[in-house]
């Protein structure tokens, strides 16, 4: 019985369990659409599906395709989404397209490419590899291998429009020509420029192109665009004729060669560009009395300029002028002070005091001494000053001697010898003292 429960436990090992999950299943396919045979600049669509019976956790890793001899555009980001039933069982996947346009005439080989995955539930990352593919290419219907690049198109659409600067034209106004194409099945860098051509009276400005891809609104790509414009610029009056264009290209399927093209334009100019406001504005001024142009006179701009030259020359004066008005300050202080200490700022007290009450003689000392530099009266007076030193001896006396020797003098008379004083005390030189007698006590 134990051989038995022992055996039935061993026995899963050794069989397949299908409770364990297997490794997802992938698988890849190409095809060339719409065939396998291209003609010389057609677009070539080479379609990848990648298949998995579970999810993509990741993006898949595209390759870049490069093939000499062919302009190949890389896979656009946006897939296709897929859901199909494969032998009864459910696969999920996602479809990407290569644009391939071949330049010339020949055999082309497509080879492998190596697409890595991320499956879900899968242990590891997964590589697949893609089947080799070939296709040729083939001059169009008049053409040769070593032929320019033509247009090859399922279907083109070539259209015109006019816009001119200004309605009706003039010299120095300018006309815009626009052209647009919009081929089916064809990549847009490989729709050819339109020849624009000179026009006599007319200068050219050829502008910038704009190329673009056609969608279809879910994320492809089903053709190219390709605007183009030209302005001319009228240099004379006259009638002018923009010459019609034609393109020339072929029918993908059939090598059909087809021409599409836009019709001539007419233009006319006369006169030359001359601006018009919508209103007289001579007439408005003169309505409101005035005249169409200001003058002012020279005096006034003179008078102007003055002030202003001031009105600058006042501020620098404030603004850097700090030290200058402390120097004149200072060397006003410095002459009044010097007046205040000269003689003749003292001889102008000498009257107010003796006219005072009671009337003194300070002043007169004062002037004395810094007229001759006497301290003392009796050494400023000469000997034949009897006229200038009576009055003055009189009032000293009566002012300053003993009370009741000698009856009271007003300085009238000293008044009165004021000029004779001045004359004759200002011009005397001081008695120099010996020289062993001794310095005033008092000086």
């Amino acid at each position: 019985m134990r051989r038995l429960v022992l055996l039935l436990l061993l026995l899963p090992l050794f069989l397949p369990l299908p409770a364990r999950a297997a490794e997802p299943e992938v698988k890849v396919r190409t095809r060339l659409l719409p065939a396998d045979s291209v003609l010389v600049g057609g677009t070539l669509t080479l379609q990848v599906d990648l298949l998995v019976d579970t999810w993509f956790s990741q993006p898949p890793e595209l390759p870049k395709l490069t093939l000499d001899g062919a302009v190949v555009s890389e896979a656009n980001g946006e897939a296709t989404h897929l859901n199909e039933q494969i032998e009864g069982k459910a696969f999920f996947g996602l479809r990407f397209n290569y644009q391939i346009t071949p330049q010339k005439a020949q055999e082309f080989v497509v080879p492998a490419l190596n697409i890595g995955l991320q499956p879900g539930q899968a242990s590891a990352p997964v590589t697949v590899q893609t089947p080799v593919q070939h296709f040729s290419a083939r001059p169009p219907a008049g053409g040769s291998a070593g032929d320019d690049q033509r247009l090859v198109a399922t279907a083109v659409t070539f259209t015109q429009t006019l816009q001119a600067s200004h309605d009706p034209l003039r010299v120095g106004d300018s006309v815009t020509r626009h052209l647009r194409v919009e081929a089916e099945g064809a990549q847009a860098m490989l729709i050819p420029p339109p020849l624009f051509a000179e026009v006599p009276g007319l200068k050219r400005y050829v502008q910038s192109p704009t190329v673009k891809p056609l969608s279809d609104g879910r994320g492809g790509v089903t053709g190219g665009m390709r605007e183009d414009a030209v302005t001319y610029v009228v240099t004379r009056e006259g009638e002018f004729v923009l010459p019609a264009i034609e393109l020339q290209w072929w029918q993908a399927g059939s090598g059909a060669q087809q021409a599409s093209a836009v019709p001539l334009l007419k233009v006319s100019a006369s006169g030359n560009a001359s601006y018009q406001a919508p209103f007289s504005i001579s007439d408005d001024l003169r309505e409101l009395g005035r005249r169409t142009q200001v003058r002012i006179a020279g005096h006034w701009l003179a008078l102007a300029a003055t002030l202003v030259l001031l009105a600058a020359l006042a501020y620098a004066v404030y603004a850097w002028g700090g030290p200058l008005r402390a120097a004149a300050r200072a060397a006003f202080e410095r002459r009044r002070q010097a007046w205040r200490d000269s003689p003749a700022f003292a001889w102008r007290q000498v009257r107010q005091q003796l006219k005072g009450e009671p009337p003194q003689v300070g002043a007169l000392y004062l002037w004395l001494r810094r007229t001759n530099g006497c301290r003392e009266m009796s050494a400023a007076i000469p000997e034949h000053a009897v006229k200038a030193v009576n009055p003055l001896l009189a009032f000293l006396k009566a002012r300053y001697g003993r009370p009741g020797a000698q009856p009271g003098t007003g300085p009238g008379p000293l008044i009165q010898a004021l000029p004779a004083i001045q004359r004759e005390l200002g011009q005397g030189k001081p008695t120099s003292l010996p020289a062993h007698a001794l310095k005033p006590l008092n000086p």
